[in-house]
């Protein structure tokens, strides 16, 4: 019996070209094709279907999170996102609750069928643009660990006050230490991380993820 499948897209040259591809497979069957989540919603309730292709940014759903409320009430619907464009922080919430199939519509057909084929044999597909957002997050995770590792909390804070442009007296006042203190807790940190002055640890934490957006002054 061939895989029944929902699309869930308002492309109409999308939706169109990805029913001719799959027609001509034997093992899969377009039963059909939504535009919006109300139309999706109501086809999930009313119909069985075993994989459900979606591009959720042409969906109006609310936020990411309407795709892992469709995963727990159908648990055996496989979905595989097949999008234009991804953004990193929707990647990472779509990894998080367990859609590990992604794709672009930049895909040709074969990449289409082979993601599709892990998908229905609930292997993880990604493709390659996507592999690579994936391969930098978990970079920088590690890094910023390690770096976690090498400071301690009191220096991981001095480290985000320096970014926001505190010199180190203004520091010594906020956290209530003396001047000298901050000056070694600054001589430790630039020893473990290896850096020569406060440019340098600025692009090392940055690189690392331990800050994000920089604003200081010199």
């Amino acid at each position: 019996m061939p895989y029944k499948i929902i699309i869930a897209d308002n492309q109409f040259l999308t939706t169109k070209s990805l029913k001719m591809i799959l027609q001509e497979e034997n093992q899969y069957v377009v039963n059909q094709v939504v535009t919006n989540k109300k139309d999706l919603l109501n086809a999930l309730k009313t119909a069985i279907f075993e994989v459900l292709i979606v591009d959720y940014s042409q969906i109006d759903f609310d936020h990411v999170s309407d795709l892992q409320k469709i995963r727990k009430e159908y648990p055996c619907l496989s979905i595989l996102i097949l999008t234009n464009t991804i953004i990193k922080s929707d990647l990472m919430e779509l990894n998080n609750i367990g859609i590990h199939n992604i794709i672009l519509k930049t895909a040709d057909q074969e990449e289409i069928l082979a993601a599709l084929d892990a998908t229905v044999k609930s292997k993880k597909y990604y493709s390659e643009t996507i592999l690579e957002i994936l391969f930098e997050f978990q970079e920088r995770k590690k890094t910023s660990e390690n770096i976690d590792e090498q400071l301690t909390c009191s220096e991981i804070g001095i480290v985000r006050l320096i970014a926001d442009g505190y010199t180190t007296k203004e520091i010594a006042t906020r956290k209530n230490i003396s001047f000298h203190t901050v000056m070694s807790h600054r001589k430790n940190i630039f020893r473990k991380l290896g850096v020569n002055n406060i440019s340098e640890l600025l692009m090392h934490s940055v690189k690392s993820g331990l800050i994000g957006t920089i604003e200081y002054h010199i």
